[in-house]
C-alpha cells in the first residue's frame, strides 16, 4: 500500500465528518431551511468540486474576452487572501493585499470592466449593479460551493489528470464536498486537457463523468504565451531548449505546467510554496541563492500571472538584485469543436434570460 493511500485512510473519518457537516448544510438548502437568492439579471457561477488548480482564472478571462465584445459584464469574487473586509471595486492601483491576486489579475487585463470583491456573494452581487447599473451579467469567481446565491448558469471545472469522480473528501483528498455536487453544474468542462485530445480520451472521460442529459461536457486545454518581464512588461523573451529556469510558484498545482516547460527549455527546477502564498523578503532570499547556485549561464526565473500579482509587492528587491523574472501567460483554448457549441450554450442562456 502507498503512502499516499495510507495517509487518506487515517483521515478518512475526518473526511467524512466534514462529508456530514457539507451534507446536512447542501440538505438544509434543498429543504428551504437555509435560503438561497435569485437575482434579476444574468448570473454565471464559474467553480469547482476540489480546492484550486482547476483553471477558474484562465476560463473566467476567456468568458471576459468573450462577452465583452457583446454585453457590459462584471466579475464578483470572494478576494481570497485580501486583507481587507467588504465590499470593494477594484481598482489597477491596488495590490493583491488590497483585493486579493486573482481579482487584480482580472483587473490588470480588463482596465475598464467592473471587477469587484466581498465576502458575500448575496449583499456583492446587489452592490455591485448598484454601482455599475449597466451591468447586463455577473460572472461569479469560485462560487460553486457558495448555495447562499443561485446562478442562472452553474459551470463547473474538473481537472482532466484529476478529475472530481478520482478524488477524496478534504482532508483524504481535494474534494470540497460530495462528488454528487456535481449534479448543480449545468455545464461542465474538463480542464487541462492534452495537447492532442483522442476521441478514446473523450469517450473514456465522458463515460467516466456519466453526465446528467440536461448537462453538457466540454473539453479545453492551455495556450501559453511568451513570457514578460514582470518589472518591464513590454520586454518579451521567448522560451528556447538553450535556457535553463527556475519557477517560482505559489499556486495549487503545477503538473500541467512543468508538462509544458519540459518541452520547450533545457531544465526547470522548482521553487514552490503553498496556494496563495504572500511571499516575505526571506523567500526572495531563498530565490536569489536558488538562482545564483543554478549552474547555467542561460537562466530565467519564471512565475505564473496570478503570483506575479503577489510579487509586485517586492519590486524594490526585485530591481535591486537585477533578478530576471519573467511571468508566464496563459489563454484558455477549446478542444476540437467545442468552442462553438460553449459558447452557443452561454449564449442561449443569456438571450432566453427571464426575470
Amino acid at each position: 500500500m502507498s503512502d499516499d493511500i495510507l495517509i487518506r485512510i487515517l483521515l478518512l473519518p475526518l473526511a467524512l465528518l466534514y462529508g456530514l457537516s457539507i451534507g446536512v448544510r447542501n440538505l438544509f438548502y434543498r429543504i428551504g431551511v437555509l435560503r438561497s437568492v435569485r437575482f434579476d439579471l444574468p448570473v454565471i457561477s464559474i467553480g469547482n468540486l476540489s480546492v484550486g488548480g482547476a483553471g477558474k482564472s484562465p476560463h473566467i478571462e476567456y468568458l471576459l474576452r468573450w462577452l465583452d465584445q457583446h454585453i457590459n459584464v462584471a466579475v464578483l469574487s470572494r478576494g481570497y487572501g485580501r486583507k481587507t473586509e467588504g465590499y470593494r471595486q477594484v481598482s489597477v492601483i491596488d495590490t493583491a493585499e488590497e483585493a486579493g491576486d486573482e481579482p487584480m489579475q482580472f483587473k490588470r487585463k480588463f482596465p475598464g470592466l467592473p471587477i469587484s470583491v466581498s465576502e458575500s456573494r448575496a449583499l456583492g452581487v446587489p452592490e455591485l449593479v448598484k454601482r455599475n447599473p449597466d451591468t447586463h451579467c455577473v460572472l461569479l469567481d469560485d462560487a460553486f460551493q457558495h448555495l447562499a446565491v443561485t446562478p442562472g448558469l452553474n459551470i463547473l471545472l474538473t481537472e482532466f489528470d484529476r478529475p472530481f469522480t478520482r478524488d477524496w473528501l478534504l482532508p483524504s483528498g481535494r474534494l470540497r464536498e460530495w462528488r454528487a455536487g456535481f449534479r448543480r453544474a449545468d455545464i461542465v468542462v474538463v480542464t487541462k486537457c492534452p495537447p492532442e485530445l483522442s476521441a478514446k480520451q473523450r469517450q473514456d472521460m465522458l463515460r467516466e463523468i456519466d453526465a446528467y442529459p440536461r448537462q453538457r461536457v466540454y473539453f479545453s486545454r492551455y495556450r501559453y504565451a511568451d513570457p514578460y518581464d514582470l518589472l518591464r512588461p513590454d520586454v518579451r523573451r521567448p522560451l528556447d531548449r538553450q535556457t535553463d529556469a527556475l519557477l517560482l510558484s505559489a499556486i495549487a498545482n503545477t503538473d500541467y505546467l512543468m508538462k509544458y516547460l519540459a518541452g520547450e527549455l533545457r531544465s526547470v527546477q522548482t521553487l514552490e510554496f503553498e496556494d496563495h502564498h504572500y511571499y516575505q523578503e526571506t523567500d526572495l532570499i531563498q530565490l536569489e541563492r536558488r538562482f545564483k547556485s543554478l549552474d547555467s549561464l542561460n537562466k530565467i526565473i519564471l512565475t505564473t500571472e496570478k503570483d506575479a500579482m503577489r510579487l509586485e509587492l517586492h519590486q524594490e528587491f526585485l530591481w535591486k538584485n537585477q533578478l530576471p523574472l519573467f511571468v508566464l501567460p496563459v489563454e484558455v483554448q477549446f478542444c476540437d469543436q467545442d468552442e462553438a457549441a460553449f459558447q452557443a450554450d452561454v449564449r442561449k442562456f443569456l438571450m432566453e434570460f427571464k426575470v
